[in-house]
């Protein structure tokens, strides 16, 4: 095949990946080979409790041969993990898989010629702790790279959090001027370059109804005056607007993207509103980094009612770009 492979990492083992996976895998007309890092062990298991039967294909991540490859099988990157039985209830004893994993990953990003990858849910408190925010800044600490977003992407609209998973009463300490404007550059320069126009971009005001009842108001002293500026070199950006009324449709119709200042500011509505039909993908990174856009999920693991959606979008995204 001619076209570049996409890398996945399974993730948390005890979720629901491998049933979405299989399910995108049946569902997208696929071009790309896809590559994917888990348990050998793991894979069988779960195929025998979903009742599924592929044929796996096992690889040498050290000397990968990408014309060998096709989807007709699983092609796989075996991890050890010593597991016996389909599922378990999730905890840190998978921690030392998920990172081995991630390794693996990593180094093949670093020496082969692929620049697409996804990584399955991962639950953030047993495998990260208190070390990262997220997947986001883990994978942004091991490339180096001091500027990093995550854009949850529709075609119709997506939406950054200027801060990601950081709780409240921490988020007002972290929000200025710089750390808005990173994110604003990389979406313009991600919407440019790979998808081949400026985007329009709304900025939401951090306090209700962009007021504040305190002499320093964080919409009036560091938005407003930052989407001034931008506007001037030529950003195609509007705000702040009130974070009550955005959603609603005539007014989010007039953008491509939405930039918020925290996590659920931006995240309850897109889920609202596109449910799985949506992807999670990091800016910055010296590849396309995607993720489906929910949690292992654990109280549908094994019962193959899991909807594949987000997955099969983000395997799509990477094949067609």
């Amino acid at each position: 095949m001619n076209f570049s492979p996409i890398l996945i990492v399974h993730g948390e083992p005890n979720s629901i990946f491998f049933e979405i996976f299989i399910k995108a895998l049946n569902h997208s007309k696929i071009k790309s080979p896809i590559i994917l890092i888990s348990s050998e062990r793991i894979i069988k298991l779960q195929m025998k409790k979903l009742g599924i039967n592929k044929r796996i294909k096992l690889l040498n991540y050290k000397n990968l041969q990408f014309e060998e490859l096709n989807n007709k099988s699983i092609n796989l990157i075996n991890v050890d993990f010593n597991q016996s039985t389909a599922y378990e209830k999730i905890s840190k004893k998978s921690h030392k898989f998920i990172k081995n994993s991630f390794n693996i990953a990593f180094e093949i990003l670093k020496k082969e010629k692929i620049y697409k990858f996804i990584n399955g849910p991962i639950s953030k408190k047993n495998f990260l702790g208190s070390k990262f925010l997220g997947i986001t800044e883990y994978i942004s600490k091991n490339f180096s790279i001091k500027k990093s977003c995550m854009l949850i992407y529709n075609k119709d609209l997506s939406v950054c959090p200027v801060t990601t998973h950081l709780p409240l009463k921490k988020v007002v300490a972290n929000i200025n001027r710089s750390s808005i404007k990173d994110k604003i550059i990389l979406i313009n320069n991600f919407y440019n370059k790979l998808l081949g126009f400026r985007p329009k971009i709304a900025v939401l005001g951090l306090n209700p109804h962009c007021e504040s009842i305190l002499k320093f108001n964080e919409d009036e002293k560091i938005i407003k005056p930052l989407i001034k500026n931008l506007n001037k070199k030529k950003y195609n950006i509007s705000g702040p607007f009130p974070a009550d009324t955005f959603f609603i449709r005539d007014i989010r119709k007039k953008f491509n993207v939405v930039i918020g200042m925290y996590h659920d500011q931006v995240l309850t509505p897109i889920k609202t509103l596109y449910e799985y039909d949506a992807i999670n993908i990091t800016l910055g990174l010296p590849f396309i980094r995607i993720s489906p856009d929910h949690g292992p999920n654990e109280k549908m693991m094994g019962k193959n009612l899991s909807n594949p959606l987000s997955l099969i979008n983000a395997i799509n995204f990477l094949d067609k770009n």
